[in-house]
């Protein structure tokens, strides 16, 4: 008797252990994926809910989810999409029940997704507040751009990943993204008193 469990990063072939040995690897696979994606899966969380309690529940729930579905892991190609696509259905309905979304200019959080390496304190307080903008800047897209916007420039997703997230063509993710990152750019460019 013979059972494999393939991942991308690794491969376990179980020949003629016990179950429990079985379900060890499956653990085991499983601290793998939190340990790889759980950092990504907060920041999607995060720049749709801007609350950094909401994001953490949502990874916590998009994992127990995964948990939950645990025997069908080797089946999944990508799980770096796949684990986006279950926190952002995760967020998006939290969204909709809670109906508002609660903003947040506190830099202590801004900077928790921000990259600070190297950078003096002027730097990452200027870049915090450049960065408090651009988001704020980014409600102000169309819900679709918005998405896709997010997916591409905070994820580095592919065309065909975002697709596969949204459930939508490539070729719309496209067009949306052209015309997100269009209406970025103007409303970066007008002065701050005109918005």
């Amino acid at each position: 008797m013979s059972a494999s469990l393939q991942l991308p990063w690794m491969e376990i072939t179980l020949t003629a252990v016990p179950d429990e040995a079985r379900q060890h690897a499956k653990q085991e696979a499983l601290a793998a994926l939190v340990e790889q994606y759980a950092p990504t899966l907060y920041r999607v969380a995060f720049s749709v809910l801007r609350n950094a309690a909401d994001a953490e529940d949502a990874v916590q729930e998009a994992f127990l989810r995964v948990l939950r579905h645990r025997d069908t892991l080797d089946a999944i190609r990508d799980h770096r999409v796949w684990l986006i696509r279950i926190v952002w259905n995760i967020v998006l309905d939290r969204k909709r029940r809670a109906k508002t979304r609660p903003e947040t200019d506190d830099l202590s959080e801004l900077a928790r997704v921000l990259p600070a390496t190297g950078l003096s304190a002027e730097q990452v307080a200027s870049a915090a507040q450049h960065h408090s903008r651009v988001l704020r800047l980014l409600e102000k897209l169309p819900p679709k751009e918005r998405e896709v916007l997010v997916l591409s420039a905070f994820e580095e997703l592919s065309s065909v990943e975002i697709a596969a997230v949204l459930g939508i063509t490539e070729s719309s993710v496209r067009s949306r993204l052209f015309r997100a990152r269009n209406l970025m750019a103007e409303l970066l460019e007008r002065p701050r008193s005109v918005r």
